[in-house]
Parts: C-alpha cells; sequence; structure tokens
C-alpha cells in the first residue's frame, strides 16, 4: 500500500497538482478542489494489481471533481472507477442527468464522457469510499454491457458484499499475497461484480429450467471423477440420478457427446497440469494417471493428437525458461540421453 495523498489546511491549495500521486499518472486529469472548512483533513491509499488501483479516500470536507471534454481530449485514459460508498454521500452529475450514492450504494463512473462528483460527509462529518479503477478493455472482459456514468445501486446483496470483501482484504494485505494470487483475485471480485450488475438490470431473471440444472450436475460430477478411469454414461448417470439414456440426450442438446466431453476435458485439465507445474513435482505419468487415463503410453497418444506436441514438448514450451528441464535428445522407446 501507498499514500497516494494527505491535505490539511497547511497544503489542501496545493491538491490539483498532487492528487495524483507522487509520480502524477493515478486516476486521470481534472479539476480537483478541496472546500476550505474548520477542519480539512484528506487522506487516499492506494494498492496497486497489475494495471488496476484499489483506493481508499477519507475526508473530513467535502471534495469537487470535474472532467471535461477538455481534460479527456488531453489524456484519453479510458478506465472505469467502481465506488463502494462507506460512509457519507457522492454526487455525481452525468450527461443523463444526476446521480446520488449513499452510504453502502455501489456506483459507476467512466472516464471517457463528462461527470462531475462532489463527495458529501455523512452525519459523522466523514466520507468514505473505497474504489477500484480498472481499464475499460479489462472491464469489458467481465462486463460485456455498456455500463453508463452514474449506474448506481445498492450494494446490499450478498455479492456486491463478496466483493467489496475481497477489495478489502487486498488492499488491506500486508504483502502475504504474490501478485499473481492478488490478479486471480481482482479477477474474481469483478467476476462477482459482473452478476451483481446483471442481476439489478435484469427486474426478473430467467429461472433455470430442469435440464440446465440436470446439466449443470453432470458436468459438476464429471469435474469432480475426472480421475476415475472408469467414469462413463452409467456411473454419471447413477451419481445424477438420472436414466444413461436421458443423460445421452441431454448431452446431444448441449452438442457434445460424453466420450469426447470427458476426453477433452482430461485432456485440457492436463495440459493446464503440465504448464503450471515443474517436473519434479509432477510427473507426466502422474498427471495422466490424475486426469483419469490407464496408461502414460495412452495419454502421451492423445495428448499428441489434440496438441501436436507430446507432453513433454508441451510443458517445456510452456514453462519460464528457469524452470525448464534440461534440454534431452528423444530416441525409440520414448526414452532420453542428455
Amino acid at each position: 500500500m501507498e499514500t497516494l495523498f494527505v491535505f490539511d489546511k497547511r497544503n489542501y491549495l496545493d491538491c490539483q497538482s498532487a492528487f495524483r500521486g507522487p509520480r502524477n499518472r493515478e486516476y486521470y486529469t481534472g479539476d480537483y478542489t478541496i472546500e476550505p472548512a474548520s477542519v480539512i483533513d484528506v487522506r487516499a491509499d492506494r494498492k496497486a494489481v497489475g494495471p488496476c488501483s484499489i483506493i481508499r479516500l477519507r475526508s473530513r470536507t467535502r471534495l469537487f471533481f470535474r472532467r471535461s471534454w477538455t481534460h479527456i481530449r488531453e489524456d484519453a485514459t479510458d478506465v472505469a472507477v467502481l465506488w463502494f460508498v462507506k460512509r457519507g454521500r457522492l454526487q455525481v452529475s452525468h450527461q443523463c442527468g444526476q446521480t446520488v450514492a449513499k452510504a453502502g450504494d455501489f456506483l459507476v463512473t467512466k472516464s471517457m464522457t463528462p461527470f462531475s462528483v462532489e463527495c458529501q460527509p455523512g452525519e459523522d462529518s466523514t466520507h468514505e469510499v473505497l474504489h477500484l479503477i480498472v481499464p475499460m478493455h479489462i472491464l469489458r472482459r467481465f462486463v460485456p454491457q455498456d455500463v453508463k456514468t452514474g449506474f448506481c445501486v445498492p450494494a446490499q446483496g450478498r455479492k456486491f458484499a463478496i466483493a467489496e470483501r475481497i477489495l478489502t482484504d487486498i488492499f488491506e494485505d500486508a504483502g502475504e499475497f504474490r501478485e499473481p494470487v492478488a490478479q486471480v483475485l481482482v479477477d474474481s471480485a469483478l467476476s462477482v461484480l459482473s452478476d451483481a450488475m446483471k442481476d439489478e438490470e435484469s427486474s426478473s431473471p430467467q429461472r433455470q429450467t430442469l435440464s440446465d440444472k440436470r446439466l449443470h450436475d453432470v458436468l459438476r460430477f464429471i469435474e469432480v471423477h475426472l480421475s476415475d478411469p472408469k467414469l462413463s454414461i452409467a456411473t454419471v448417470a447413477k451419481g445424477c440420478g438420472i436414466s444413461p439414456r436421458y443423460l445421452s440426450l441431454l448431452l446431444k442438446a448441449h452438442g457434445t457427446p460424453f466420450s469426447t466431453l470427458v476426453w477433452d476435458k482430461r485432456l485440457k485439465t492436463a495440459g493446464q497440469w503440465l504448464t503450471s507445474s515443474k517436473p519434479g513435482e509432477a510427473s507426466i505419468s502422474e498427471i495422466a494417471y490424475r486426469v483419469g487415463f490407464k496408461s502414460p503410453a495412452h495419454f502421451s497418444r492423445m495428448f499428441k493428437r489434440e496438441f501436436k506436441l507430446s507432453p513433454r514438448q508441451y510443458r517445456t514450451a510452456g514453462l519460464p525458461q528457469s524452470s525448464r528441464e534440461p534440454q534431452a535428445l528423444v530416441v525409440d522407446g520414448g526414452q532420453s540421453r542428455h
């Protein structure tokens, strides 16, 4: 975590030149002002996770920010800010009107449309928000629908609470999360937020049909029992409480025969395992057995047919240089000479 800025009575007039942090690269350009008051106490702390930033802003006086078309033409920064209002409220003026977000609300603003924000302290004379700054090209991976500046909903549901908790935990982390783990957690929070926003936008969400539920049960059963070499239509049908014939019809409607579904899943899982583990952590034979193949030779044949590379070649291509095995000459019988 790093401090972006701290303003009080001594330096609040410098806020316009300092609100973007010590290297002047956080947020985006705009007109930033702090209301003169008997108490001025404004602080923003930031945790960077890849291209995203989680920022906690606290203030005991009103703050104002305006981004115009002139600012947009100056820096063309295309990001969204996802706000969780903790205390006080935000009053946002935008092209579609005005939005007021109170404590407990979730709000979205976007940098490529003009808007202005007034941050107002609440009854306890404090304003506090936690917000995530996300480049739009990343947000669109999770929220494909167009979200307008001023989108605001009560963040009382469980999904919003989970996303906020994930972001808070990342923000407060003292270094236990490695960068790749923190990025996965941010992606998870965005996925949950996307689902929560879809729920809010749909007043009558489509109910899951019985066949959808059955298919979900089947796919889950296959996932859990993927390492069982005896996995079959009969065992899956029995485990899901349906007939083999109904299972076949269900998968036919899904567009994938049972054998194709299982073998594709096994090979893709093996591929992920090969590229995420070092040779000393999991041998190719061990991976073959753990994804349900009866023999490493059968696994190697099917893997090469699917990926055009042997499991060993696939692993070597996917690992960082420092983690690769010494180069080996492969000879007949699959043995190697160094």
